[in-house]
């Protein structure tokens, strides 16, 4: 994360600060800011491309504002000229934060405030410059920094931020703090908190980053962040409710071999659209792990367990029409072993596997596919691209996963692998035969033509240290066979939990 790390001990020489910055390691700061949110939003999307700015907001009202870093920022310093003032002004026009908690000091209240109001008057600012432009900027917490408001400012592209479904931002802690109404969010503001924690520390800046692990933890921390959302929404207290653990943990376990897959309703109990089949008379705890598993033996398309937030109170359905605007009943759907999604109103908000929390992505985008064929193969020839896009769109239905390697050198590959597959006369892939191949385990090897020269293979390649943990054998076999090819390929790989990924051997 951004916290620091022991440094040499042995005493450093002197900085000098140069007059264009206003703190020795502030840019180091931003490239480790900048790394974390590459890690922690390419995890959730790459697509979102996340870029991080420094603004500097003088206290001294007499001072421009100033684009820190980089110093060619897009955004324009003098729309943020007077923030600190506008700042002020809510300050002494809104409430203060903490009205019921005799805990916090004066102080500690009067830099809340403060920071409130500079915070949403750089979003207001940023709003206004957005427009319906292709980025999207968030404000972070500002942190006062030799007579500067520093904010750290994370920037995405706004087609596939809006692409996901997302709760309204209308709930907040009893300290109000928002809640995070959707994982992004959630994932921003783990992001900006630790943005906070480095701007605070006596050097900030200087500590070293260890990024991959930290990403993780982090994201794992944004799926519990987000999941207080919906316990408040039952009138439950997020700081007791581990909703998140919960779910983890039930998903994570097996009942005479068997995995777990059924859905749990979650609501106030006597809710309009929850009907009954029969209660328990002792409701069960969410947190009395094993009992909920054999309870979810139980659950069919149909019926339900249905939850509080707190116990299992009996087994039920969804009935009549759900008034989404409500909020108030989200369905926790135990999909396979360890990997389970919430979901409201039909809607897939959040999924997790092996207990790190991901965005509800499309089982598979023909725009994407298609680009992918044209950039690693050059082929845009409109029957062949439909022909091989219902070869995948066929496999991505199988039930327990496939892989599917597309190869120009696809016959020499099956010649090369033939004493780890079975070989099979060349034949082109129709959705009948594409459903008996895709069947059985290992891959199946195909040509940009559509032709299937060997099944079940076992690829080969070698480790590159871009693997991820949290995937399965598939996965990784698969981006280790693309990454070490000496031939244009591509790996489509369709895991249990209905994951599609579509690996290329040619980076953008």
């Amino acid at each position: 994360m951004l916290s620091s790390c022991s440094l040499a001990a042995s005493k450093s020489p002197a900085i000098i600060v140069p007059p264009a910055q206003i703190w020795p390691y502030q840019v180091r700061y931003r490239e480790g800011a900048q790394a974390l949110a590459q890690d922690l939003f390419d995890a959730l999307d790459d697509d979102l491309k996340p870029f991080v700015l420094l603004l500097a907001l003088p206290a001294d009202d007499t001072l421009p504002a100033r684009c820190l870093e980089p110093v060619d920022s897009d955004l324009p310093a003098t729309a943020f000229s007077d923030v600190v003032a506008r700042g002020r002004v809510r300050q002494l026009t809104t409430p203060w934060p903490f009205p019921d908690r005799a805990d916090v000091t004066a102080a500690a209240i009067r830099r809340k405030h403060q920071g409130i109001g500079i915070r949403d008057a750089v979003q207001e600012t940023l709003n206004a410059l957005d427009g319906q432009g292709q980025y999207q900027h968030f404000a972070g917490w500002p942190v006062e920094i030799n007579g500067y408001f520093v904010t750290t400012v994370l920037r995405l592209l706004r087609k596939p931020l809006r692409a996901y479904p997302s709760l309204q931002p209308a709930r907040y802690y009893t300290d109000g703090k928002p809640l995070a109404p959707s994982l992004l969010l959630a994932a921003m503001y783990r992001f900006n908190e630790e943005g906070v924690k480095a701007l605070s520390e006596p050097e900030p800046g200087a500590s070293i980053f260890m990024r991959p692990r930290e990403s993780e933890e982090l994201l794992r921390a944004a799926g519990k962040t987000f999941l207080d959302t919906p316990a408040q929404a039952l009138g439950l207290d997020p700081a007791t409710i581990k909703l998140f653990a919960t779910c983890n943990t039930i998903s994570s376990l097996r009942y005479e071999g068997a995995e777990g897959v059924g859905n749990l309703l979650l609501a106030r109990r006597g809710h309009p659209n929850i009907e009954e089949v029969f209660a328990l008379t002792c409701p069960t705890e969410l947190t009395d792990y094993r009992a909920v598993r054999k309870l979810l033996e139980m659950a069919t398309p149909d019926v339900h367990l249905l939850a509080d937030g707190e116990n299992v109170y009996a087994l039920g359905r969804q009935i009549g029409h759900y008034d989404a605007v409500r909020e108030d009943l989200f369905v926790i759907s135990f999909v396979t072993h360890y990997a389970w999604e919430l979901q409201h109103a039909g809607h897939i908000l959040m999924r997790s596997h092996y207990g790190l929390p991901g965005l509800p992505r499309p089982r598979l985008s023909r725009p994407a596919f298609r680009k992918a064929l044209k950039r690693t193969f050059a082929l845009t020839d409109a029957p062949k691209v439909e022909r091989l896009w219902d070869v995948v769109l066929e496999a991505s239905r199988q039930k327990h996963g496939t892989l599917l390697v597309i190869t120009t050198e696809a016959l020499a590959e099956a010649d090369r692998l033939k004493l780890q597959c079975t070989l099979i006369e060349p034949v082109p892939l129709t959705p009948l035969i594409t459903r008996l191949v895709t069947s059985i385990d290992g891959a199946v090897l195909l040509d940009p033509e559509g032709y299937c020269y060997s099944i079940g293979v076992i690829l080969d390649g070698r480790a590159s240290g871009r693997g991820d943990g949290t995937r399965g054998a598939r996965y990784n076999s698969a981006l280790r066979y693309v990454e070490s090819s000496d031939y244009p390929c591509i790996a489509i790989v369709v895991s249990e939990d209905g994951m599609v990924d579509v690996i290329t051997s040619v980076k953008e």
